[in-house]
């Protein structure tokens, strides 16, 4: 069932937009929030670009999100969903082993912030955004945060840490390193694929007693020519 709100039209064709209902609404406003927040920022993106871009009229939007911060939690909730998704992907490749999981993260880390369009962290890109620390995008970040330098931690531990702490701190200023240098220096620079090395020397160094991992198939991409 649809309705047509006489507000709610096209801009291309201007011809109202019906209203989508449920969960393809849903859908579709956090595919399009995803796309612009994270291309364009969130403070630049208004409700109507987000409506626009979702093919559906504000009416839908404001039955699925009570205002644009609850989107933007949305947002970032389905962020860190992918986020973990991506992070088990890395360790799968290695089951059971620890440091070659950390290093595997590493490498496939390096490969992401060196692709075409990539706009490093949408949690960092959030928090320089939203400086009240008691915004709920910014529990959002902080959940993220705090659920990466668990899991490095539990990697650690796995791997023998003499300070299992200690490490997965080391690893997360390195993981923000990263996410920086790919908006700074860019895609494909050297500080980004120097990463997987700095990270072995990290983990090498904090796990004495792991066995070597000198000689790995999976390497970070090489430094562009130009």
């Amino acid at each position: 069932m649809t309705d047509h709100p006489p507000t709610a039209t096209d801009r291309r064709t201007g011809k109202p937009r019906p209203h989508t209902t449920g969960a393809l609404a849903h859908e579709h406003l956090l595919n399009a929030a995803g796309e612009l927040f994270y291309r364009d920022g969130v403070r630049a993106v208004g409700i109507e670009a987000v409506v626009e871009r979702a093919g559906v009229n504000k009416m839908s939007l404001y039955r699925q999100f009570s205002s644009k911060d609850d989107l933007v939690v949305a947002y970032l909730k389905r962020c860190d969903e992918r986020f973990f998704e991506r992070f088990d992907a890395s360790l799968a490749k290695h089951p059971g082993e620890p440091v070659k999981q950390l290093l595997q993260y590493f490498d496939d880390l390096a490969r992401r912030a060196s692709a075409p369009g990539y706009r490093g962290c949408p949690f960092v890109n959030v928090a320089a955004e939203f400086p009240d620390v008691s915004h709920p995008a910014r529990h959002a970040v902080a959940e993220n945060k705090s659920k990466l330098i668990a899991r490095l931690t539990a990697l650690a531990k796995d791997a023998r840490a003499a300070d299992p702490a200690a490490l997965a701190d080391a690893l997360a200023l390195l993981v923000e390193g990263v996410y920086a240098a790919s908006q700074t220096y860019g895609a494909g620079c050297g500080p980004i694929l120097a990463t997987p090395r700095v990270a072995k020397l990290l983990i090498d160094a904090a796990c004495p007693a792991a066995p070597d991992t000198t000689a790995r198939p999976n390497q970070a991409p090489t430094r562009k020519a130009g």
